[in-house]
Protein backbone atom coordinates (compact mmCIF):
# COMPACT_ATOMS: atom_id res chain seq x y z
CA UNK A 1 0.00 0.00 0.00
CA UNK A 2 2.84 2.34 0.82
CA UNK A 3 4.37 1.88 -2.63
CA UNK A 4 1.00 2.50 -4.32
CA UNK A 5 0.47 5.68 -2.33
CA UNK A 6 3.99 6.86 -3.18
CA UNK A 7 3.38 6.22 -6.90
CA UNK A 8 0.12 8.16 -6.75
CA UNK A 9 1.79 11.08 -4.99
CA UNK A 10 4.59 11.09 -7.54
CA UNK A 11 2.08 11.02 -10.39
CA UNK A 12 0.06 13.82 -8.82
CA UNK A 13 3.21 15.92 -8.42
CA UNK A 14 4.15 15.35 -12.08
CA UNK A 15 0.70 16.40 -13.26
CA UNK A 16 0.76 19.48 -11.04
CA UNK A 17 4.23 20.43 -12.26
CA UNK A 18 3.22 20.04 -15.90
CA UNK A 19 0.11 22.15 -15.31
CA UNK A 20 2.18 24.84 -13.62
CA UNK A 21 4.58 24.96 -16.59
CA UNK A 22 1.61 25.19 -18.97
CA UNK A 23 0.24 28.14 -17.02
CA UNK A 24 3.61 29.89 -17.24
CA UNK A 25 3.77 29.27 -21.00
CA UNK A 26 0.30 30.76 -21.42
CA UNK A 27 1.07 33.71 -19.13
CA UNK A 28 4.30 34.56 -20.96
CA UNK A 29 2.51 34.45 -24.33
CA UNK A 30 -0.31 36.67 -23.08
CA UNK A 31 1.98 39.12 -21.29
CA UNK A 32 4.10 39.43 -24.43
CA UNK A 33 1.10 39.93 -26.73
CA UNK A 34 -1.25 42.02 -24.58
CA UNK A 35 1.02 43.43 -21.89
CA UNK A 36 0.95 42.58 -18.21
CA UNK A 37 -1.66 45.13 -17.18
CA UNK A 38 -4.06 44.13 -19.98
CA UNK A 39 -3.86 40.40 -19.28
CA UNK A 40 -6.44 39.10 -16.83
CA UNK A 41 -6.21 36.00 -14.70
CA UNK A 42 -9.49 34.89 -16.31
CA UNK A 43 -7.86 35.04 -19.77
CA UNK A 44 -4.88 33.01 -18.58
CA UNK A 45 -7.15 30.42 -16.97
CA UNK A 46 -9.25 30.16 -20.14
CA UNK A 47 -6.23 29.77 -22.42
CA UNK A 48 -4.73 27.17 -20.09
CA UNK A 49 -7.97 25.20 -20.01
CA UNK A 50 -8.50 25.79 -16.29
CA UNK A 51 -11.15 27.22 -14.04
CA UNK A 52 -10.40 30.33 -12.00
CA UNK A 53 -9.91 28.28 -8.81
CA UNK A 54 -7.75 25.84 -10.77
CA UNK A 55 -5.42 28.70 -11.72
CA UNK A 56 -5.31 30.31 -8.27
CA UNK A 57 -4.47 26.93 -6.75
CA UNK A 58 -1.09 27.29 -8.44
CA UNK A 59 -0.79 31.11 -8.47
CA UNK A 60 -3.01 32.95 -5.96
CA UNK A 61 -2.56 36.34 -7.67
CA UNK A 62 -1.22 37.78 -10.91
CA UNK A 63 1.79 39.12 -9.02
CA UNK A 64 2.65 35.58 -7.90
CA UNK A 65 2.46 34.57 -11.54
CA UNK A 66 4.68 37.46 -12.60
CA UNK A 67 7.34 36.48 -10.06
CA UNK A 68 7.23 32.88 -11.30
CA UNK A 69 7.74 34.12 -14.87
CA UNK A 70 10.77 36.10 -13.71
CA UNK A 71 12.12 33.04 -11.93
CA UNK A 72 11.79 31.05 -15.14
CA UNK A 73 13.83 33.72 -16.94
CA UNK A 74 16.63 33.37 -14.38
CA UNK A 75 16.57 29.59 -14.76
CA UNK A 76 16.68 29.92 -18.54
CA UNK A 77 19.69 32.25 -18.40
CA UNK A 78 21.53 29.93 -16.02
CA UNK A 79 20.96 27.00 -18.37
CA UNK A 80 22.16 29.06 -21.34
CA UNK A 81 25.25 30.15 -19.40
CA UNK A 82 26.16 26.54 -18.73
CA UNK A 83 26.38 26.02 -22.51
CA UNK A 84 28.99 28.75 -22.96
CA UNK A 85 32.27 27.60 -24.54
CA UNK A 86 35.41 27.29 -22.44
CA UNK A 87 37.29 30.53 -21.81
CA UNK A 88 40.71 30.30 -23.45
CA UNK A 89 41.87 33.93 -23.48
CA UNK A 90 40.24 35.75 -20.55
CA UNK A 91 37.36 37.20 -22.55
CA UNK A 92 34.96 34.38 -21.67
CA UNK A 93 32.93 36.32 -19.07
CA UNK A 94 32.52 39.24 -21.48
CA UNK A 95 31.52 37.01 -24.38
CA UNK A 96 29.04 35.20 -22.17
CA UNK A 97 27.34 38.49 -21.25
CA UNK A 98 26.95 39.45 -24.91
CA UNK A 99 25.69 35.97 -25.73
CA UNK A 100 23.06 36.01 -22.98
CA UNK A 101 21.98 39.53 -23.94
CA UNK A 102 21.47 38.47 -27.55
CA UNK A 103 19.45 35.46 -26.47
CA UNK A 104 17.23 37.67 -24.31
CA UNK A 105 16.84 40.22 -27.09
CA UNK A 106 15.30 37.46 -29.18
CA UNK A 107 12.55 37.23 -26.51
CA UNK A 108 11.52 40.86 -25.96
CA UNK A 109 8.57 39.91 -23.81
CA UNK A 110 10.94 38.45 -21.23
CA UNK A 111 12.89 41.73 -21.07
CA UNK A 112 9.69 43.70 -20.47
CA UNK A 113 8.61 41.32 -17.72
CA UNK A 114 12.05 41.47 -16.10
CA UNK A 115 11.82 45.27 -15.90
CA UNK A 116 8.28 45.07 -14.56
CA UNK A 117 9.22 42.65 -11.78
CA UNK A 118 12.23 44.81 -10.90
CA UNK A 119 9.81 47.49 -9.70
CA UNK A 120 8.06 44.87 -7.56
CA UNK A 121 11.39 43.71 -6.14
CA UNK A 122 12.13 47.17 -4.75
CA UNK A 123 9.46 46.51 -2.10
CA UNK A 124 11.07 44.46 0.73
CA UNK A 125 7.72 42.80 1.45
CA UNK A 126 7.26 41.61 -2.14
CA UNK A 127 7.75 37.99 -3.11
CA UNK A 128 10.05 39.29 -5.86
CA UNK A 129 12.42 40.94 -3.39
CA UNK A 130 14.16 37.82 -2.10
CA UNK A 131 14.17 36.30 -5.59
CA UNK A 132 15.94 39.30 -7.11
CA UNK A 133 18.31 39.68 -4.18
CA UNK A 134 19.39 36.06 -4.51
CA UNK A 135 19.61 36.42 -8.29
CA UNK A 136 21.94 39.41 -8.12
CA UNK A 137 24.20 37.84 -5.53
CA UNK A 138 24.43 34.61 -7.53
CA UNK A 139 25.03 36.30 -10.88
CA UNK A 140 27.66 38.65 -9.45
CA UNK A 141 29.39 35.73 -7.76
CA UNK A 142 29.38 33.60 -10.92
CA UNK A 143 30.61 36.41 -13.18
CA UNK A 144 33.33 37.41 -10.71
CA UNK A 145 34.39 33.76 -10.43
CA UNK A 146 34.85 33.69 -14.20
CA UNK A 147 37.07 36.75 -14.01
CA UNK A 148 39.09 35.23 -11.16
CA UNK A 149 39.65 32.01 -13.11
CA UNK A 150 40.99 34.10 -15.98
CA UNK A 151 43.33 35.88 -13.53
CA UNK A 152 44.65 32.52 -12.30
CA UNK A 153 45.17 31.45 -15.92
CA UNK A 154 47.29 34.55 -16.50
CA UNK A 155 44.90 36.28 -18.90
CA UNK A 156 43.55 39.09 -16.70
CA UNK A 157 45.32 41.63 -14.52
CA UNK A 158 45.47 40.50 -10.88
CA UNK A 159 45.28 44.01 -9.36
CA UNK A 160 41.61 44.79 -10.08
CA UNK A 161 38.39 44.50 -8.08
CA UNK A 162 36.54 41.90 -10.14
CA UNK A 163 33.58 41.73 -7.78
CA UNK A 164 33.05 45.43 -8.43
CA UNK A 165 33.59 45.00 -12.17
CA UNK A 166 31.02 42.18 -12.22
CA UNK A 167 28.45 44.41 -10.52
CA UNK A 168 29.21 47.21 -12.96
CA UNK A 169 28.72 44.94 -15.98
CA UNK A 170 25.40 43.64 -14.68
CA UNK A 171 24.23 47.16 -13.79
CA UNK A 172 24.98 48.35 -17.33
CA UNK A 173 23.20 45.39 -18.94
CA UNK A 174 20.12 45.65 -16.71
CA UNK A 175 19.99 49.45 -16.95
CA UNK A 176 20.09 49.27 -20.73
CA UNK A 177 17.26 46.75 -20.68
CA UNK A 178 15.19 49.31 -18.75
CA UNK A 179 16.01 52.01 -21.30
CA UNK A 180 15.20 49.59 -24.13
CA UNK A 181 11.72 49.05 -22.67
CA UNK A 182 11.14 52.76 -21.98
CA UNK A 183 12.09 53.72 -25.53
CA UNK A 184 9.95 51.01 -27.08
CA UNK A 185 13.02 49.14 -28.32
CA UNK A 186 14.49 52.12 -30.17
CA UNK A 187 17.98 51.88 -28.65
CA UNK A 188 20.56 49.37 -29.85
CA UNK A 189 20.52 47.21 -26.75
CA UNK A 190 23.02 44.61 -27.89
CA UNK A 191 25.33 47.13 -29.53
CA UNK A 192 25.50 49.28 -26.40
CA UNK A 193 26.19 46.30 -24.13
CA UNK A 194 28.82 44.99 -26.53
CA UNK A 195 30.49 48.41 -26.82
CA UNK A 196 30.73 48.72 -23.04
CA UNK A 197 32.35 45.30 -22.71
CA UNK A 198 34.73 45.92 -25.62
CA UNK A 199 35.87 49.15 -23.93
CA UNK A 200 36.38 47.22 -20.69
CA UNK A 201 38.45 44.42 -22.25
CA UNK A 202 41.76 46.30 -22.81
CA UNK A 203 41.65 47.60 -19.22
CA UNK A 204 41.46 44.12 -17.68
CA UNK A 205 43.43 41.96 -20.13
CA UNK A 206 47.10 41.51 -19.32
CA UNK A 207 47.85 42.01 -23.01
CA UNK A 208 45.83 45.23 -23.14
CA UNK A 209 44.51 44.20 -26.54
CA UNK A 210 41.14 45.15 -28.02
CA UNK A 211 38.56 42.45 -28.71
CA UNK A 212 35.64 41.96 -31.08
CA UNK A 213 32.60 40.53 -29.26
CA UNK A 214 30.23 40.44 -32.23
CA UNK A 215 28.52 37.25 -33.36
CA UNK A 216 28.59 35.63 -29.94
CA UNK A 217 25.40 33.57 -30.24
CA UNK A 218 26.37 31.87 -33.48
CA UNK A 219 29.96 31.26 -32.42
CA UNK A 220 28.96 29.88 -29.02
CA UNK A 221 26.54 27.40 -30.57
CA UNK A 222 29.06 25.92 -32.97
Amino acid sequence: MGAVREDRERGSYSVGRARRELILDVAIANFAQLGYSQTSMAKIAQDAGLTGPGLTHHFPTKKHLLVAVAERRFTMLREFAEQAPEDTDGTGPLRQMVWLSELLHAQPGMIELFVLVTAEAADPTSAAHDLYLARYERVVSELAAGFHRAVEAGHLRPDLDYDGIARECIAVADGLQLQWVLTGGRIDLIGLIRNHLERLAPAILVSGRTVDLSGEVSSARR
